[in-house]
């Protein structure tokens, strides 16, 4: 079931390191300070910005919420209209470059904290070393990861779990020559309607002319 959910997975999506400089560069940041709002090293995002490297999905949206944007601005991918999935029906998704498949359970509404996914992870495969902000709790569901907490090197199979904040670095692979498939939940906020820009971004005026200022209505005031 494993090799054949990988071996369907479609790519040619847009690539995100495209959209994510193109995103920056409209927003007048630097590597530099798109770096330290995303908490993301300014090495691997230039990495990720040239297409070396493929952030996952935790990453992608802290780099986001840095942008002002949500998450699928970047990433095409299915809108639950309810909070009931179909085993036999959920659609999977990638993110352009990886090997990882994901199948998205949690629904987007108000005030709701948690996103969930399950994750079909290829033999081989290594993720980047990340820290934020939340907590996360990830479930074995078939095959075997190497999971890296805090320095920390613990072999995580079928039935084991693991809960930890966020903010502790981690990062994980899969050691194994089978696919592995883990259940990843967590408080950080990856898909939303809205996303507001984690800094106030001043447009740049051309030499030789004045600022034009917006005249506000009072309905503008009032909100």
């Amino acid at each position: 079931m494993a090799e054949s959910a990988l071996a369907d997975v479609e790519q040619g999506h847009p690539k995100v390191g495209a959209l994510i400089r193109a995103r920056r560069r409209q927003q007048h940041m630097t590597l530099m300070e798109l770096g330290a709002s995303a908490e993301v090293s300014v090495g691997y995002l230039s990495q990720v910005e040239r297409d070396h490297a493929t952030p996952s999905l935790g990453t992608l949206a802290q780099i986001a919420r840095a942008l002002g944007v949500s998450i699928d601005y970047f990433v095409a991918a299915p809108a639950p209209h309810n909070a009931l999935t179909r085993s036999n029906e959920r659609n999977r998704f990638s993110l352009d470059g990886s090997s990882i498949i994901y199948e998205r359970l949690g629904a987007d509404f108000p005030g709701n904290q948690l996103s969930s996914f399950i994750m079909l992870v290829p033999p081989g495969y290594h993720s980047e070393t990340v820290s934020h902000e939340g907590e996360e709790i990830l479930f074995i569901l078939d095959g075997s990861i190497t999971q890296r907490l805090d320095g920390e090197e613990m072999i995580m199979s079928a039935g084991d779990s693991l809960h930890f904040r966020g903010n502790r670095p981690h990062s994980w692979s899969n050691h194994t020559d089978q696919p592995a498939r883990l259940l990843w939940t967590g408080t950080l906020a990856l898909f939303r309607s809205t996303a507001r820009p984690s800094r106030q971004v001043v447009a740049k005026a051309k030499p030789g002319t004045k600022p034009v200022r917006k005249k506000v209505t009072s309905k503008e005031k009032r909100t």
